[in-house]
């Protein structure tokens, strides 16, 4: 191993795909493998890798929430860094895991998981101190923030500085950047009309950075606030961060 920005850089990583990454956005995830790959990493993705179990400890199935969780957990056994495109789903692996298997004789293998999980661009940032060079031509985007990356996995300036690298790109603030899109996973369906309003309020403040893109680390919000933007026939257009980076390292857009 060598070391980089005072931190181990290691030679192979987990990646761990999530369900909505699997099911609704498939190039962003082969998008945050490529970028990992680029840096000369192995990237192991085990193929049985699920949930991660927080739709049901957010409705309060614990039992059901560690069965799910468990069964992760013993896919990744090596101490490898477990690599993750959503901070929503990294949030869940390294904040509730520990208090998930508290007192139960999963919980030393449990916490050790947690202590090896990462979102991806508090990776790529933090630990690969990652150079990128733009390829594709000029744009106008914005970064949306979710609630999980932001206050329980600390990422704030990582997907910024990623995107302040790309010299053909303007970056634009959010206003009110920190304020919740209303998705929330079980939120949006349990409590529809207040999600919508916040959605709404969300997609206003896309429109005023007028941006081409919207971007954001999980996809659970940009499935919310893209299809607030498609309804309200809106110019901006969602885009998961590791796919966005790729294309524009790799003469895409």
């Amino acid at each position: 191993m060598d070391n980089t920005a005072g931190k181990v850089r290691p030679h192979t990583v987990y990646f761990f795909g999530t369900c909505v990454v699997d099911l609704f956005f498939p190039g962003a995830g082969m998008a945050g493998i490529n970028l990992l790959k680029e840096q000369g990493l192995k990237v192991i993705f085990p193929q049985g890798q699920s949930c991660c179990g927080q739709p049901a400890f957010n409705s309060g199935y614990m039992d059901e929430a560690r069965s799910v969780a468990w069964a992760q957990v013993k896919l990744f056994p090596k101490d490898y860094p477990v690599i993750l495109p959503s901070g929503s789903c990294a949030g869940m692996m390294k904040k509730h895991y520990p208090s998930l298997f508290r007192g139960t004789p999963q919980q030393a293998k449990a916490e050790d998981f947690s202590g090896r999980v990462y979102e991806l661009t508090q990776f790529l940032v933090d630990i690969l101190d990652i150079k990128l060079k733009d390829l594709g031509t000029p744009t106008k985007v914005t970064w949306h923030p979710s609630c999980h990356s932001q206050r329980e996995m600390g990422v704030l300036d990582q997907p910024k500085s990623l995107l302040r690298q790309l010299a053909n790109v303007e970056y634009v603030e959010l206003p009110r950047e920190r304020e919740c899109c209303g998705f929330g996973g079980t939120f949006a369906v349990r409590q529809p009309e207040i999600s919508a309003a916040m959605v709404t309020d969300k997609i206003d403040a896309v429109a005023s950075t007028k941006a081409d893109t919207v971007i954001s680390g999980d996809c659970g919000c940009l499935l919310n606030i893209g299809g607030a933007l498609e309804k309200a026939q809106q110019a901006a257009r969602p885009k998961h961060i590791a796919e966005f980076l790729w294309e524009r390292t790799h003469g895409h857009s």
